[in-house]
């Protein structure tokens, strides 16, 4: 071959190996608290993740780009800033005081979904601590009840479903340790718990229920005392944590790759 071809086919393969674009990045946030944050954590040492902020969701996700040559990049927010996150509150924020603006520091669907492209969010243990149904429901109500809960996480569906370039993932409520929630309660955070994935939860659009509830109780009513800080303590020990991170971490992937429906 000719020199002077074979210096354009070299110039050519060059400008298209300079010119071809990167894998676009995919935004991903972690609303959580306590317990999100021993997912976020997994089985890394407290000693050492203060030292390092290591964690074994980012790691996951790290190593998960190197192999496959993506571009996930996931950060997390404790959310709402200074009050629990039961569904009460979500629906508060996103709902009831939706807009451009934050509303008591935390920022609105509206901020977030112009910022990220998967948002998950969770819900802290005691919100397992459902009281009796009064057959007077109120969205509007910060009461732990099923006739409440229904009501908002139906608006918090609705709301999500404004935003239809975006993708949510939810997980699925969780619950005390035996010693620390009464029989009646656990039956009702069972019932809706059932209800998430029965009847709230539509295959197709863009919200992801992740059964973090079953991942807990394996099909009983409480968090299993094996994967419990203590008897007494509902937040999961790092044992279990460890485990469940990338299980976790694969979910979100594979929502943002469009893998699950």
């Amino acid at each position: 071959m000719h020199m002077k071809n074979v210096l354009i086919i070299l110039i050519a393969v060059l400008f298209l190996g300079c010119s071809s674009d990167p894998k676009p990045m995919t935004k991903i946030i972690f609303l959580h608290h306590s317990t999100g944050q021993a997912i976020w954590y997994g089985g890394v040492n407290r000693y050492v993740r203060k030292l390092t902020d290591k964690s074994d969701v980012k790691s996951y996700f790290n190593q998960y780009n190197k192999k496959n040559k993506t571009n996930h990049v996931i950060t997390k927010l404790s959310f709402p800033n200074a009050k629990p996150n039961y569904p009460y509150d979500y629906y508060n924020i996103w709902v009831k005081n939706a807009g451009d603006k934050p509303y008591m520091d935390d920022p609105t669907l509206e901020m977030l979904t112009s910022d990220y492209d998967v948002i998950i969010f969770k819900h802290c243990f005691p919100g397992s601590l459902i009281q009796e149904d009064t057959g007077n429901p109120d969205i509007n109500s910060n009461e732990k009840r099923i006739e409440n809960y229904k009501l908002q996480y139906s608006a918090l569906k609705a709301k999500m479903l404004e935003f239809p370039d975006s993708k949510f993932i939810m997980w699925t409520p969780a619950v005390h340790v035996k010693n620390n929630i009464s029989h009646e309660e656990a039956l009702r955070t069972n019932e809706i718990h059932k209800w998430l994935l029965n009847e709230w939860d539509d295959k197709g659009d863009n919200i992801y229920l992740w059964d973090f509830y079953m991942y807990e109780t394996e099909g009983g009513l409480y968090l299993l005392d094996k994967y419990a800080r203590a008897i007494d303590d509902s937040h999961p020990n790092r044992d279990f944590s460890g485990r469940i991170s990338p299980l976790f971490s694969q979910f979100v992937i594979d929502v943002a790759e469009g893998k699950i429906e």
